[in-house]
């Protein structure tokens, strides 16, 4: 018998933005397998063993859910935000790839979840309006010098730039590094969006010129959103919108 292995997002936090495919495939799991905060989010019943792993292990994780689909299992592999980006669905690919030929026969799915950048951007208005990168700031899986040159290109090429793990307590200075390479690259005032647990009870949300931007802004529950040069700040009562034109002017 071979079971089934679903791979999903539960959105940036709060349970209204898990869409209802995923608490379809979630209500007809057999086991749930996931980073443990991300487990939590998970409601025990009848039926469902949930497994819950640390941080940094993700192709044993994999391979875990991988091995319990194998047997006939309905597995779903949890990820916050949407599974693709920055999350488990490229750890299990790599998984199976460097795995045994019978994975790869296993009925696999993707299903989409709303990434923690998009809900950080529909909070301040529209600043992804216009074409736009995202870059994972950690130097775990990467090296520095790639961040870097990457960050460099992104000012040049003037987009809107979307950061995720900004900072850390075991990486309490890339951030402050990347404020410097913007600042010098950009020497402008464009806004920096800083979207600290979204959608849930302790949202944050704060924008600021870039040059008052600082590292002790943002942590690793913060999405950090930096606008190009044409986006743009409506300012009204509260906070203000941020939007980036559709357009650039031939």
């Amino acid at each position: 018998m071979t079971g089934s292995l679903v791979i999903a997002g539960l959105g940036p936090g709060s349970d209204a933005l898990v869409t209802p495919e995923v608490s379809a495939a979630l209500a007809r799991a057999s086991d749930v397998v996931g980073y443990i905060p991300y487990v939590a989010r998970v409601a025990a019943r009848p039926g469902l063993t949930l497994h819950a792993s640390d941080n940094r292990v993700e192709i044993d994780r994999a391979r875990q859910a991988l091995g319990l689909a194998r047997d006939g299992r309905r597995v779903v592999v949890v990820s916050s935000g949407d599974p693709g980006v920055f999350a488990m669905a490229s750890a299990v690919f790599e998984t199976i790839e460097a795995g045994p030929p019978a994975w790869r026969d296993l009925d696999i799915r993707v299903l989409p979840g709303i990434t923690a950048m998009l809900a950080a951007a529909a909070r301040a208005g529209a600043p992804l309006g216009h074409d736009f990168c995202a870059i994972n700031l950690s130097d775990n899986l990467k090296p520095w010098g790639l961040i870097e040159r990457r960050l460099r290109l992104a000012a040049k090429a003037d987009f809107a730039m979307a950061f995720y793990n900004p900072r850390s307590r075991s990486r309490p200075d890339g951030f402050a590094r990347t404020l410097d390479i913007l600042n010098d690259a950009c020497r402008d005032t464009r806004p920096v969006i800083f979207a600290r647990a979204v959608s849930t009870a302790r949202e944050q949300i704060s924008v600021v010129p870039l040059p008052e931007a600082r590292a002790d802004m943002a942590d690793m529950r913060t999405v950090v959103i930096v606008g190009s040069s044409a986006t743009r700040i409506i300012a009204r009562a509260g906070a203000p919108f941020v939007y980036t034109p559709r357009s650039v002017p031939a």
